[in-house]
C-alpha cells in the first residue's frame, strides 16, 4: 500500500508538472495580443510609436514576459513551487491567491450542497429503479434521469429564472427562491468569515436554486450509475442465496446489495466532488454568486486577465489531482 501511494503521488506530481507546462505554453502563444490589450491609456490619441513601445515594455515587465522563454518558464515554475500565483494584471492588481481564497468558501458551499441534493435524489431513485426493473416505475424514473442528463444545467437555470419573473410565478414563493438574489454587494458570506452581518436565511435563499439545479444535473449521473451497479449486484450468487434463505427484501437490498453497489458509486461521487471549484462556472455567473467560477468568467471577459486565468486553472488542477488521490 505504501509503495502504491508513493507511486501515485509521484505520478500526480508529474501530471501537475505537465498541466503547468501546458498552461504556460497556451497563454504565451498569443502574448503580443494580450500585451496590446493591456496597454491601457497608451492607446489614446496622439501616442507615438516610441510611447507604444515603452508601454509594451512596461506591460511585459509587469506580466513577466520581458525575458526569454526559458527564463520565463524558470520563474513561472519557481513561483508555483512557492505557490505564488502572482497578481492580477488589471484593476487593483490584487494577489490572485487572496482572491481565490476569499471566493473559495462560496464555491465549496455550493458544490457541497449540490452533492447533498444529488445523493438525496439519486440514491432512492437508483435503488427503486433497479429493484423494480422494467416496471412502469422504472420507466418513469429512467425517463426522469435521462431528461436531466439531456438538459444542460445552464439551460435549466436560464429557463427557471425566466419563469420566475412571469405569471403565474411572479411575486410568489417560486420567484422569491428561484430568481436572482441581488447584486454582489447584497451577497451574504456563507460562513460569516468576512461579514459580521451574515444571515443564514439569506444564504439559503442565495444557494437554493443553483444548488438544486446543479444537484439534479449531478444526481442524474449518479442515478444511472447506481441503477446499473445495483442490477449487476442483484444478479450475484450471494444475493440469490439470500433470497433463497427467505430474508426480507429490505434486508437483502440494504445489507447485501447496496453496500457493494455503492463502492464504485462513491468513487464517482469523489470525482464529482473534485470538480467543485471548476464545475459551477456558469451557474455562479447566472445566479450572481461571487465564487471562483464567477471570478474566472469575469477575468476572461474583462481583457482577458491571463495571470488570473492561469492561477485558477492551476488551483483547479491541484484540487482534481489530490481529490482523485484520496479517492
Amino acid at each position: 500500500m505504501q509503495q502504491y501511494i508513493i507511486r501515485r503521488i509521484l505520478l500526480n506530481i508529474l501530471v501537475l508538472f505537465l498541466v503547468a507546462t501546458m498552461i504556460f505554453g497556451a497563454l504565451r502563444i498569443d502574448s503580443d495580443n494580450i500585451v496590446s490589450k493591456l496597454r491601457g491609456g497608451c492607446a489614446s490619441g496622439g501616442t507615438t510609436q516610441e510611447q507604444f513601445d515603452e508601454c509594451d515594455r512596461i506591460t511585459r515587465l509587469a506580466l513577466g514576459l520581458d525575458g526569454s522563454v526559458l527564463s520565463q518558464y524558470g520563474d513561472y515554475m519557481w513561483d508555483l513551487v512557492r505557490f505564488d500565483l502572482g497578481n492580477s494584471a488589471i484593476g487593483n492588481k490584487d494577489p490572485i491567491l487572496d482572491e481565490i481564497r476569499a471566493r473559495a468558501p462560496i464555491s465549496i458551499e455550493l458544490g457541497m450542497l449540490q452533492i447533498l441534493v444529488a445523493l438525496t435524489v439519486a440514491l432512492p431513485v437508483g435503488i427503486i429503479s433497479a429493484i423494480r426493473q422494467d416496471t412502469w416505475i422504472d420507466y418513469i424514473l429512467r425517463a426522469f434521469s435521462i431528461l436531466l442528463l439531456g438538459i444542460p444545467v445552464f439551460v435549466l437555470a436560464v429557463v427557471v429564472i425566466l419563469l420566475s419573473g412571469r405569471p403565474p410565478f411572479e411575486g410568489t414563493f417560486f420567484q422569491d427562491w428561484f430568481g436572482p438574489q441581488g447584486t454582489y454587494a447584497d451577497f451574504v458570506d456563507p460562513f460569516g468569515w468576512t461579514k459580521a452581518e451574515s444571515d443564514p436565511q439569506q444564504n439559503i435563499k442565495n444557494m437554493f436554486a443553483p444548488a438544486l439545479i446543479g444537484g439534479l444535473g449531478t444526481g442524474a449521473v449518479i442515478m444511472r450509475f447506481l441503477r446499473s451497479q445495483m442490477l449487476e449486484v442483484l444478479r450475484q450468487d450471494y444475493v440469490r442465496t439470500a433470497w433463497a434463505k427467505g430474508l426480507k427484501e429490505r434486508v437483502i437490498i440494504v445489507r447485501h446489495a447496496l453496500k457493494n453497489a455503492l463502492i464504485p458509486v462513491l468513487t464517482l461521487v469523489g470525482i464529482l466532488l473534485g470538480t467543485i471549484v471548476s464545475g459551477n462556472v456558469v451557474l455562479e455567473n447566472i445566479f450572481r454568486l461571487p465564487g471562483v467560477g464567477d471570478y474566472i468568467v469575469f477575468k476572461i471577459a474583462q481583457t482577458p486577465d491571463y495571470p488570473a486565468v492561469q492561477g485558477v486553472v492551476i488551483v483547479v488542477a491541484i484540487t482534481l489531482v489530490f481529490v482523485n488521490l484520496m479517492i
